[in-house]
């Protein structure tokens, strides 16, 4: 179904696959095909775009972007970071959307505050604006924006536009800001790794039985972390455009950077249909590729599949789980009972299993992967003339663009969808990001979104709300509404797909979109809100470093759910210290008051008080002195803050409060074992916290103090290695590393953070 081929791979003409020793005995025996390996790197698509992105000369990518995108998760924050900055105008296109807070009761005014806040930038700033319920973030950006041989950065995890030729980026907001400032963006050249798709997809399997078997296999062992997936093979040519796009958007979830697919003319009707043909170029590798891995795909041999909960990688057939539901249930409760932490929780998944089958409560098909026309037309398809059932089972479907909706509206798949009992509501995020149809207390959701993390649907373990989420295809989840809730899978049932083709309206964009892009209006005032608050004062890194460990997490992953719970905070994404409140809150409740502790500290000291002086300080100052490193420092040039110990923090979301929130409540380093992301390591050093690892984690613990001398020094003279001491009993050196750092991410972390650089 999915395999892996470590080490270098050739691809000859775009179909025939070698490993390097066979490459070289076939030029050996056919030279009129000789290739270097050099010259074979250079002709991935990948590349190709970014050779020709890469403003740079040095070692590392220095990468200049097409356009920007943001949602309303992230668009104040980012231009107030940018205001901070100094930005006068866009100097390229950015596109600000209002997807995910779009429920604008909670909070008062706030959520719709921010909405016209954003608006107003964009008049400001010569931005485009996409309204609520218009679009989601990534399905306007496919519609609109993406074309072929260009690159976008949005402030999303999930900006994937690679099957439209578009290499698509999610980053924190820092890395968008530094684009608006004419800047660049930073990074040691990628692997690239091709995923070679064969044959073509059984009746019933959708673009997400693809997406999940390719994170299934590709996730948990690294094999793509961080590298640019390049989409070729016979197969591509196999699958429509919804199709594509809907395993795209997927492939954020197997950890890569970004993804990028070879191009053809369903790709050209595809911009013609969205009048855009001038957009369309012909992508495809060399005659000779060299990729440094493989992920090799059978699409015939693809089954139904579920991803279960906490992770979209947590990848069972659905044929398997069903034949195994006591078991594999069994198994998802003691790993929840792991990433908790909380052996004491009485969990219920297992009570889903009875009469036979697994009963699930809920069904959702929407966002930028489930919500698009041929998957909602398919569900419409396999409920016509039946009954979603008038028991505790729900289904809903969210349109991803009120232009696929109204095409819905068109060919009535709308009306056979609400003559089932399904709901459908506007193009909004919102299940997606735990912001709309969270599930009851020990219900089983099923769900074409992107993501099932613990933290993200409304599981709030801690108060002993157990929520679950499984991932599967818009195609299942129909089938499963048809037996009442009973899970099943789409792929033995004969049904009648339409296919109906696509007609789309951009009328309704021209009548509702505000587009300002080369006109900025410098004039206009932005609408603050109450709730809109500038970024605190942030310090400089000071010669010496202090912090404590104010949370100890062990978990395999930390998720940025974790770190800053995107449900509880969506009301406070625009007020900085207020959001900082819910730092960790689900994961560790103590760390925010721990936080604040030091950070008073901290800020008392910076006012000229001698902290030092105090009881618990003057212990510490005693600690330090004990050191060789100590006896003669100056204390007034020891910075003082908090850390977190987590063993792979960032996997998730690219929203930079996962790191913001920290040094808002005064962090200043991580203390990791390894990066989940490169998004989230880029988050810390742009908000000026160390991004340290570490291989001697048992040397400390929750509420030690480390001790880190000479860090400014180590930071400005490009040292990968420092020393740091636990101020214990007795007291343990450690060994803590940096990695590697471009000279402005050094500047970003001496200055304190980027707002500080650009000031200075």
């Amino acid at each position: 179904m999915v395999r892996l081929i470590h080490g270098g791979v050739y691809l000859i003409n775009g179909r025939e696959i070698l490993t390097a020793d066979a490459y070289r005995q076939k030029i050996r025996s056919q030279p009129h095909i000789q290739v270097t390996e050099q010259e074979a790197a250079h002709n991935t698509i990948s590349s190709q775009i970014i050779s020709s992105h890469n403003v740079g000369s040095g070692e590392n990518l220095e990468l200049k972007f097409d356009m920007l995108t943001s949602h309303d998760m992230t668009n104040v924050g980012i231009i107030q970071t940018a205001r901070a900055c100094g930005l006068k105008k866009f100097p390229l296109p950015v596109v600000l959307t209002n997807c995910q807070n779009t429920l604008c009761a909670i909070g008062g005014t706030i959520n719709r505050d921010d909405h016209v806040f954003a608006y107003t930038a964009a008049q400001k700033y010569g931005g485009i604006c996409i309204p609520v319920n218009i679009s989601v973030i990534h399905t306007y950006m496919r519609e609109m924006m993406a074309s072929c041989g260009a690159m976008i950065m949005g402030a999303d995890s999930h900006t994937r536009y690679g099957a439209l030729g578009t290499m698509g980026v999610g980053e924190g907001g820092g890395e968008l800001v530094k684009q608006m400032m004419n800047r660049t963006y930073s990074l040691k050249a990628p692997k690239v790794i091709a995923v070679y798709l064969s044959g073509k997809v059984n009746p019933g399997i959708g673009p997400h039985d693809v997406a999940l078997a390719i994170i299934g296999t590709a996730y948990k062992n690294n094999f793509v972390k961080n590298a640019i997936l390049e989409f070729v093979g016979d197969g591509v040519e196999n699958l429509s455009m919804d199709y594509r796009n809907g395993i795209d958007v997927m492939t954020t979830e197997t950890a890569c950077w970004t993804s990028i697919w070879k191009t053809d003319q369903k790709v050209r009707d595809y911009m013609i249909i969205h009048g855009r043909e001038e957009d369309y170029k012909e992508l495809k590798p060399g005659k000779a590729a060299y990729y440094d891995g493989m992920v090799y795909v059978d699409l015939s041999q693809i089954k139904s599949m579920i991803a279960l909960p906490f992770h979209p990688s947590n990848v069972y057939a659905i044929e398997e789980l069903n034949q195994n539901a006591q078991d594999i249930l069994h198994k998802v409760e003691l790993d929840a009972l792991e990433l908790t932490g909380n052996s004491n929780l009485r969990l219920n998944l297992s009570k889903k299993y009875y009469d036979g089958a697994i009963h699930v409560d809920q069904g959702i098909v929407g966002g930028c992967s489930g919500g698009c026309f041929e998957n909602i037309n398919a569900v419409a398809d396999t409920v016509r003339g039946g009954s979603v059932g008038n028991s505790v089972f729900s289904l809903t479907v969210y349109p991803d663009s009120q232009p696929t909706y109204l095409e819905l509206v068109k060919n009535g798949s709308i009306g056979t969808l609400m003559q089932s009992g399904a709901i459908c509501r506007e193009a909004i995020c919102g299940p997606c990001t735990g912001a709309g149809e969270i599930p009851g207390n020990g219900e089983l959701s099923i769900r074409h979104n992107t993501r099932n993390f613990i933290y993200r649907e409304g599981a709030k373990p801690g108060d002993g709300q157990h929520a679950w989420v499984a991932l599967m295809d818009a195609r299942s989840i129909a089938v499963t509404a048809m037996n009442g809730g009973r899970l099943i899978s789409a792929e033995n049932h004969d049904i009648a797909y339409s296919n109906p083709e696509y007609h789309f309206e951009k009328s309704i964009y021209n009548k509702r979109i505000y587009n300002g892009v080369g006109n900025p209006k410098p004039e206009t005032e932005l609408v603050e809100g109450p709730n809109i608050k500038p970024w605190p004062e942030i310090p400089a890194l000071k010669e010496h470093l202090l912090v404590k460990v104010c949370s100890y997490i062990t978990d395999p992953v930390t998720t940025t759910d974790e770190l800053i719970p995107s449900g509880d905070t969506s009301s406070y994404r625009s007020n900085p210290i207020q959001m900082s409140e819910f730092t960790l809150c689900r994961r560790a409740p103590d760390y925010v008051s721990a936080a604040k502790q030091v950070h008073e500290i901290a800020k008392r000291g910076e006012t000229g008080v001698n902290v030092w002086s105090e009881p618990k300080m003057s212990a510490v100052l005693k600690g330090i002195r004990a050191l060789p490193e100590g006896k003669h420092l100056d204390e007034r040039e020891i910075g003082l803050g908090s850390t977190i110990y987590a063993k792979k923090p960032g996997d998730g979301s690219a929203r930079e409060q996962a790191a913001s929130c920290q040094r808002v409540l005064g962090g200043a380093a991580n203390l990791v074992e390894e990066y989940a992301t490169k998004r989230y390591r880029s988050n810390l050093i742009n908000w000026g916290i160390i991004p340290f690892k570490t291989r001697e984690m048992e040397k400390f613990h929750n509420g030690d103090y480390i001790f880190f001398p000479y860090v400014k020094s180590a930071v400005s003279g490009k040292q990968s290695s420092m020393i740091g001491y636990v101020l214990g009993n007795p007291i343990q050196k450690i060994t803590v590393t940096v990695g590697e750092l471009s000279d402005e991410e050094r500047k970003i972390l001496i200055d304190g953070c980027m707002i500080n650089y650009y000031r200075n």
